[in-house]
């Protein structure tokens, strides 16, 4: 086993763990051999967060925690645990004590906002025929078609859902905007960002999924916390 720390990933809303597959691996080339990927239910803030500190102390030893979209918001909540070392934020929610992700986006809406759909059973879905212009507009035909057909609806009253303490208040934090997002707005990410002080923010001409995207940037940023450097 290698000494560097434990990465641990969270997804964010239509999505899964399996959305940092390009990451996973890359991190892997680079020696990172302590990986793990959140599966949350996206339920409520509460219990994604809770899901995410059960599997944060299975780990011994120091933890970066990444957090892609609402999973910001979910790293923001469940990231104070002594063992975190650093937080990165990749196109992703950041919320400060009392504010929700939906309150976030409606004071700035995101250019895909139309796009999102209610069910009848209270989620919240991406048309699919709108999944790769609004999500994804920089991966192929197919990737987008398989994260269309897989995306994992949140709760509507997810969105709600507000902070309670930020752990980016106390902990070294990264930042990645992406200038061509369609889910949050590239403004909201900035200001988001700056009020957090973070040791960097890197902004990359992609989507909202670039950790899909730019695999390669997005981990560049993950091990500037891991090592604790900027570039």
């Amino acid at each position: 086993m290698s000494d560097k720390p434990a990465i641990v990933l969270v997804h964010g809303f239509w999505g899964g763990a399996a959305h940092w597959a390009n990451v996973i691996v890359e991190l892997s080339k680079r020696g990172y051999d302590k990986i793990q990927a959140v599966e949350n239910p996206l339920t409520s803030l509460a219990e994604d967060a809770e899901r995410t500190r059960k599997m944060i102390k299975q780990i011994d030893g120091p933890v970066v925690l990444v957090g892609h979209s609402y999973g910001g918001a979910v790293l923001t909540e469940a990231g104070d645990l002594p063992n975190v070392n650093a937080l990165v934020y990749i196109a992703a929610f950041a919320p400060d004590a009392g504010e929700s992700p939906g309150q976030i986006s409606q004071e700035k809406p995101p250019a895909a906002f139309e796009n999102i759909a209610p069910d009848s059973d209270g989620f919240l879905w991406v048309k699919q025929d709108k999944f790769r212009e609004s999500f994804c507009q920089d991966l192929s035909a197919d990737e987008a078609l398989v994260m269309a057909v897989t995306q994992k609806a949140p709760a509507a009253s997810t969105f709600g859902d507000e902070i309670t303490t930020p752990a980016w208040r106390d902990k070294p934090t990264w930042y990645q905007v992406s200038t061509q997002d369609r889910m949050i707005h590239p403004d909201n990410e900035r200001r988001m960002a700056q009020r957090m002080d973070p040791r960097e923010i890197i902004e990359l001409d992609a989507s909202h999924a670039s950790l899909a995207s730019q695999p390669v940037a997005v981990t560049d940023l993950i091990e500037a916390a891991a090592t604790g450097t900027t570039r």
